[in-house]
């Protein structure tokens, strides 16, 4: 039978990648749920061509639009935060993509979550804010939670028949982004169109700027303590930029295994949706006579704050990783405004993480409050 998915942000980056792996592959899929929060042309135009059950937009306003556009159509409009926690639910629903951007992702994943729906997850921020307490429903519901992160997707690749043995590192490789050679006299004037120009992979906005910045690895440690079970100490951040190794895994036997592959989204989500087989793709494959030579640097924490602030934050624990997610989802808008420079982002996010309420053991309704808290104090700081 086929696989039924709603595909959570089905018209951003990795929602539109999902869409094209279930057209490859029409026999395995079916699109139960489309939703999106902004894109209302795009949602309509993914609607007809994939006629799913439900579609839903979480911007109220676009609602009219959306019914209006679709009425000729037997699928269901919904909208608001709200419906996308309920379409999650559905009955026929067997997994969901979470690939909605930033803290929005956790109230749904958790719904889905509690509805026993395996989860395919590109939504970095639900493990980043509440990973304790995400993993623990997951366990408690016997749900898989199956990393679509191309890093957390080489990760789970290499432990593919070897989870009886102790990891002793994971090798979490980083691009180094647009700005890897750049001196920190050089990051204080660069502009927003320079910050969005990432030299291997295309994203969205928001990612693209966490790249340049390397809070994107930084949430992406936190997210592998919380997927693979290790201490942050086990985590090691290797600067590799020509995006050929996604990541690796070291045993304690000293045996090191890596996933390579070129840089394509779109592996690593058919690999969630298909585990535990991989499907034939068409992509290009890789061509070794084209890198002629790998390369590996340690990430420079003096000039790129951010990821000295993530292992921070993950060594303080309780709500210390939702503050500074929070507050950096403030400063990248802004950045993306003109309305704060690119260095100033680690100097509010530093601030929040020193203002803000500190939790040690917060329940959902304490992160609800402390993303709360934390983007009205980022706010105020410029």
């Amino acid at each position: 039978m086929k696989r039924r998915l709603a595909i959570l942000g089905s018209t951003g980056s990795i929602g539109t990648q999902a869409l094209e792996v279930v057209s490859e592959h029409p026999g395995e899929f079916e699109v139960y749920a489309l939703t999106a929060n902004n894109q209302v042309e795009k949602l309509i135009n993914q609607a007809r061509k994939y006629m799913p059950e439900v579609v839903v937009i979480a911007n109220e306003r676009k609602y009219p639009e959306l019914k209006e556009a679709l009425e000729d159509l037997p699928i269901k409009v919904w909208a608001g935060a709200d419906a996308i926690a309920q379409v999650v639910q559905s009955e026929p629903i067997d997994m969901v993509l979470t690939a909605m951007v930033g803290y929005s992702g956790l109230r749904p994943t958790m719904a889905a979550i509690k509805a026993g729906k395996a989860i395919a997850l590109a939504n970095k921020e639900t493990l980043v804010v509440a990973g304790e307490l995400v993993t623990a429903l997951a366990s408690e519901h016997n749900v898989p939670i199956l990393p679509v992160d191309s890093e957390h997707s080489a990760i789970f690749q290499c432990l593919a028949g070897a989870y009886e043995n102790p990891v002793e590192k994971i090798l979490l490789t980083a691009s180094g982004g647009p700005f890897r050679t750049k001196t920190l006299e050089e990051l204080a004037t660069v502009t927003k169109a320079q910050a969005l120009k990432h030299p291997n992979w295309q994203m969205g906005a928001k990612i693209t700027i966490d790249s340049a910045s390397m809070m994107n690895k930084g949430f992406e440690m936190i997210e592998a303590k919380w997927l693979f079970g290790v201490a942050p100490g086990q985590i090691e951040i290797v600067v590799h930029p020509q995006s050929v190794i996604h990541s690796m895994v070291q045993f304690e036997d000293g045996a090191v295994i890596a996933q390579l592959g070129i840089p394509d989204m779109k592996l690593p989500i058919a690999y969630a949706f298909s585990f535990p087989k991989r499907m034939k793709s068409l992509a290009p494959r890789l061509d070794f006579r084209q890198y002629a030579t790998l390369t590996f640097e340690e990430p420079d924490m003096r000039r790129f704050r951010n990821l000295a602030y993530a292992f921070e934050a993950v060594a303080r624990g309780g709500n210390m990783p939702c503050i500074l997610n929070a507050a950096n989802e403030v400063v990248v808008a802004a950045f993306l405004e003109d309305r704060i420079g690119f260095l100033q982002m680690s100097d509010v996010i530093e601030r929040t993480m020193a203002k803000a309420s500190f939790i040690p053991n917060p329940t959902y309704d304490d992160y609800v409050a402390t993303d709360a808290e934390a983007r009205r104090l980022a706010a105020e700081l410029f």
